[in-house]
């Protein structure tokens, strides 16, 4: 019996990872162990590349190159966006259709976080509406662990959080040393960290000091301290340790920062006029603090979501089989589903791959837990370490090197033969619809 194969197209949306590449890889080799699946493309830059018929083929790149997405952080792969599918776009939906009817393909797979789910979920329904025969699957990708539901039955955890919070254990331990350091003149160093609404990354800087033993105080997006409550307490352990180092999320509300908003309707703290830190500092050394010397600070931007050498293994193992596991739902005629990680009760860590109906996870904002918040609002409790300590792993990656420069993917530039006219999406022409 000949099966009829289908194309897939994978996309990826949002902020970048280290490892949304491995989710790539395992979509690549996954869909070689089905019979149904014909060629494999990559949008160029998301669901932009898709209107634009812009399919790079990946079927075609060497199997060197495709073994070193591991190893390849961000999306310079195949690119990413934050353009997305409104519902006045009838114009761009159609186009979806169009462009996946003219060649071939059955299964579409997109990779990012809520937002991404929300559009993979409108053409899920598309699909179904217009008896189109299309699968259309969701690989979960962010590292501010926000998809899915607060009691993690949804999911577990998303691939790239895991790699971020590493980053910042190491991160904490390094201004660690240099506050230790340089304290008599810079007392206090404040480091802010990304995560627009919810805590989880800075709270991740515990993890660089379970004993506590660092004077440091921990500032969540959820924290209900203001600022003028900051500085008493960045003062009461100036008292008692003559240093302190402060770790605050991007969300941490210090009022206006100019912030900029970018097409998904989110701010993006790190193109704001002034820093929440630096904000901080101001207000620190205008208050004055508790000993001699002055606050400064320190505002990482994308590198804590690309820092390769920082990686958790355990992210890029589990990311690949999130990528293998999509690969299986969109085969095997399970559209509508975003693949996901479930963590199994229990001593041992273990997890199972399973899935979540995209309608429950398509702009999904989970909240980190009350009960992880110490009462005095600046730290995290043990029982968070317990929860993030199996997904940092306990060994650095080894990057692949070629004359003392890291070797990444370099993919052929071999695109499908465009078949349609021209599009420009509806967002980029002049005076769109609010």
């Amino acid at each position: 019996m000949t099966v009829q194969r289908k194309n897939l197209v994978v996309a990826q949306s949002g902020g970048p990872t280290c490892v949304i590449n491995s989710s790539l890889r395992g979509v690549i080799e996954a869909a070689r162990e089905f019979d149904s699946a014909g060629v494999v493309y990559g949008a160029n830059h998301g669901i932009e590349g898709v209107l634009k018929e812009e399919l790079l083929n990946l079927s075609a790149q060497p199997e060197e190159e495709i073994a070193l997405l591991r190893y390849t952080p961000v999306a310079g792969s195949i690119g990413t966006c934050r353009y997305k599918l409104k519902s006045w776009q009838n114009e761009d939906f159609e186009r979806v259709v169009v462009v996946f009817k003219a060649h071939n393909v059955g299964y579409f797979l997109y990779n990012g976080g809520n937002d991404s789910m929300d559009t993979a979920n409108k053409i899920a329904q598309l699909a179904a509406k217009r008896g189109l025969e299309l699968q259309a699957v969701g690989v979960p990708k962010t590292i501010d662990n926000d998809i899915g539901d607060s009691e993690f039955k949804l999911i577990d955890h998303t691939p790239g959080y895991a790699s971020t919070a590493k980053y910042w254990t190491h991160m904490v331990q390094y201004a660690n040393e240099e506050n230790k350091g340089s304290c008599p003149a810079d007392p206090v160093l404040v480091l802010q960290a990304m995560g627009r609404k919810i805590g989880f990354i800075p709270a991740a800087a515990r993890f660089a000091d379970p004993k506590r033993e660092i004077p440091m105080l921990i500032y969540l997006a959820e924290s209900q301290c203001s600022l003028e409550q900051l500085g008493d307490q960045v003062n009461d352990l100036l008292k008692q340790a003559g240093r302190c180092v402060v770790v605050v999320s991007e969300g941490f509300d210090v009022g206006d920062v100019g912030a900029v908003k970018d097409s998904f309707g989110h701010t993006n703290f790190g193109a704001s006029k002034v820093t929440v830190a630096q904000t901080i500092v101001n207000y620190l050394n205008g208050v004055g603090l508790a000993t001699k010397g002055a606050a400064r600070c320190n505002a990482p931007g994308t590198d804590q979501r690309g820092s390769m050498g920082y990686a958790s293994t355990v992210d890029l193992d589990e990311a690949y089989r999130l990528g293998q596991k999509a690969v299986e739902l969109a085969l095997t005629g399970q559209g509508g589903y975003m693949s996901t990680i479930i963590r199994e009760p229990g001593f041992i860590y273990n997890v199972r791959y399973d899935k979540a109906p995209l309608a429950d996870v398509a702009n999904s904002e989970r909240t980190f837990p009350k009960e992880w918040i110490l009462p005095n609002g600046c730290d995290v409790s043990d029982e968070f370490l317990k929860y993030l300590k199996p997904l940092i792993g306990e060994d650095m990656l080894t990057l692949p090197m070629l004359n003392g420069r890291q070797r990444v993917a370099r993919f052929e530039q071999v695109f499908a033969e465009k078949l349609l006219p021209e599009y420009v999406p509806q967002a980029d022409r002049q005076n769109p619809p609010k």
